[in-house]
């Protein structure tokens, strides 16, 4: 007779195989719901510890309180922003890189030129407030776009940042508006402000277009810094110098960074844009603009000279990558001065 697992020499009473073959049936179900029960509070658990170890980001030293000495630093503060701890993905995605290593050999100067991409300019009314914010939105939805891509192929995580393109005074958590500079970028609110008719105000009226995408541009460009862990530690170091001028030395090379990182964004786009040949010497011409005056006293030296202002944003107009912007690790340091 088959009895299922060969046959035996001897054959069993029914009733007593039928509740021979309950009692096995009823401990290999227990046995199943037991593993199933363990294998189930695992995945809780470190669900639970993957969820609590990014709940509270670290803050930065002054990412709570405004700074006072904002005109000459950019983003103003460290991060205290949660995407900027640059937690790592649990598929494979790094954390964003810290300390010096951020600044001179970041996974971003590896990511190569900036791809070109459809970005057309829409019409603008430097006078009419809300063709100046329509104007904006639509350059920083392609500056988005374009440094979400750089960021992934670096494997390092990105968060667009805040815009707040404003017409009435307010306060950020790095300082008020109006100010000095009609265009800043904050840290401690990872948000980009620009004043629509104050900018206008400050460049002289100037109607080209695209003297305000490479305004954004740079503002933006400090937030890459952010993201790619390269604030942070710029703030740290910047803030432990005693000396002034050392200071202005490290917000000079962070301007300059700036300055280039807006002139790969403009190239990737100048097809599309579109932008020709005059927009780049108008570009460049603002790029002397915003530089160090030629008069002004040593603390006053903080963006860097007119030809290396101009120099550093041609430089990512040519290059067209984050790795022509390293300002960090160079061998001629009057490339920074």
């Amino acid at each position: 007779m088959y009895a299922g697992f060969g046959e035996s020499p001897r054959s069993a009473p029914p009733g007593q195989a039928r509740r021979a073959d309950r009692r096995a049936l009823g401990m290999v179900t227990a046995l199943v719901v037991v593993l199933l029960a363990l294998a189930m509070l695992s995945w809780t658990t470190v669900s639970e510890e993957a969820s609590g170890s990014g709940a509270a980001p670290e803050g930065g030293g002054d990412g709570s309180a405004p700074d006072t000495d904002f005109d000459d630093k950019p983003g103003q503060s460290p991060s205290g922003d949660a995407a900027a701890t640059g937690l790592a993905d649990p598929f494979g995605q790094r954390e964003s890189p810290s300390g010096h290593e951020a600044l001179v050999a970041n996974p971003l100067y590896g990511t190569g030129r900036l791809s070109p991409r459809p970005c057309p300019a829409p019409g603008l009314d430097v006078d009419d407030t809300e063709s100046m914010k329509g104007f904006l939105d639509s350059v920083a939805d392609c500056l988005d776009d374009a440094w979400a891509t750089q960021f992934a192929r670096a494997g390092i995580p990105f968060t667009p940042p805040e815009r707040v393109f404003w017409d009435e005074p307010g306060v950020s958590p790095c300082r008020p508006y109006p100010s000095q500079a009609g265009a800043f970028y904050c840290r401690a609110s990872t948000s980009i402000y620009i004043g629509t008719a104050d900018v206008v105000e400050k460049w002289n009226g100037a109607t080209r277009p695209v003297v305000y995408a490479s305004l954004l541009a740079h503002e933006y460009g400090h937030h890459v810094q952010g993201e790619s862990g390269l604030l942070e530690y710029y703030h740290e170091q910047r803030q432990l110098e005693e000396d002034p001028l050392e200071r202005n030395a490290w917000t000079r090379r962070s301007e300059l960074q700036a300055n280039c990182l807006s002139g790969a964004f403009l190239a990737s786009v100048r097809v599309s844009f579109p932008l020709d040949e005059d927009d780049f010497e108008a570009v460049l011409g603002d790029a002397r603009a915003t530089a160090d005056r030629e008069d002004g006293g040593e603390e006053e030296r903080t963006h860097g000279s007119a030809d290396n202002s101009v120099h550093w944003t041609s430089r990512g107009w040519e290059e067209q990558t984050p790795a022509a912007c390293n300002t960090w690790d160079l061998d001629d340091e009057t490339l920074v001065h």
